[in-house]
């Protein structure tokens, strides 16, 4: 069954045709033409290695990552032009590790947003290349942003260069691969958290960086990002479990056959709370940082909306 509305700070509300849907629906569209100016064609139509960057950056996505910087900011009472920038450098990252997450010798996934993965369009070696790239593009576009300090935007890089490596999202990689299959609950949520939860960490991190929230609300938003970070791979793991549409999805499914997931640990209907708990945590932290304002949560509703089954905030 896949839920319309969703309990979210313990108030049921329908999520279509809230007014703030235009203000997300035109930070999207801004974000898009801004990755377009970062990411231009060239003109030289046999270029792979810019289509490949392209294909991967700009293809059709939830954009979460950077819609949660520019949102949370915005939550925060800042709307600096250069969260825009920011959120672009997160999102190019986002998109340079699904190119290697994808690959044959990762997940050896074929479908990706709907779409073939960038390395069964382009080849191995030009989805590698790409990546390299779009990463480097990433750090180049926060060191030139604007209307921020040169101390701020030293913090920024900073934030990301320790998201990247090997105690991020490439340690995330990793343990996933190399884990086992006989691993802990614990063991697992580790896992997630490097994979999932540290990029959104990041992206609030940015957000309450450009905002200059105090350490108090930068440690909630780091909270909230953790518990939503472990709430977006289970509900991954479940839309991964074989059966699902394939073409709902965006992507494969059955890809986590045989590794250590919450979902084949713990079972379904313990999965299911588990994800509620975290929702309810991630509303507490949220509500920690920024108070009963109502934008940041907008976006965490409408990406669970199909999470699956109907997700009751108030289960036990």
């Amino acid at each position: 069954m896949v839920t319309e509305t969703l309990r979210f700070n313990g108030i049921k509300r329908e999520l279509l045709g809230d007014p703030s849907e235009t203000e997300i629906d035109d930070l999207r569209r801004e974000l898009e033409e801004r990755i377009r100016y970062f990411l231009p064609d060239g003109g030289v139509p046999s270029d792979p290695l810019t289509e490949a960057m392209r294909a991967a950056a700009l293809s059709t996505g939830k954009r979460m990552r950077p819609l949660l910087l520019m949102l949370v900011a915005r939550d925060l009472g800042c709307s600096s032009p250069a969260l825009l920038d920011a959120a672009c450098a997160v999102e190019l990252v986002h998109a340079a590790s699904l190119i290697l997450d994808d690959m044959p010798c990762m997940d050896d996934a074929k479908l990706r947003r709907g779409k073939p993965t960038v390395h069964i369009q382009f080849g191995e070696n030009v989805a590698i290349l790409a990546s390299v790239a779009l990463l480097s593009r990433a750090f180049h576009i926060l060191s030139q942003t604007q209307d921020i300090s040169p101390l701020i935007r030293t913090r920024l890089v900073c934030a990301l260069a320790e998201t990247v490596g090997a105690q991020g999202l490439v340690r995330g990689q990793f343990e996933d691969l190399h884990g086992g299959h006989k691993r802990s609950v614990d063991d697992i949520a580790t896992t997630n958290e490097l994979k999932t939860g540290v990029l959104l960490g990041l992206s609030v991190e940015m957000a309450g960086i450009i905002a200059q929230a105090d350490e108090r609300v930068l440690q909630s938003l780091r909270s909230f990002a953790m518990a939503a970070g472990h709430a977006f791979q289970i509900k991954d793991d479940l839309l991964d479990v074989p059966g699902n549409d394939c073409a709902q999805t965006g992507k494969d499914v059955g890809k986590d056959a045989g590794k250590a997931t919450i979902t084949a640990t713990l079972g379904m209907e313990k999965t299911q709370r588990r994800l509620a708990a975290h929702l309810r945590d991630a509303d507490d932290y949220l509500t920690d940082a920024i108070g009963s304002k109502q934008r940041t949560r907008l976006l965490v509703g409408n990406l669970f909306r199909k999470a699956g089954p109907v997700v009751d905030l108030h289960a036990p």
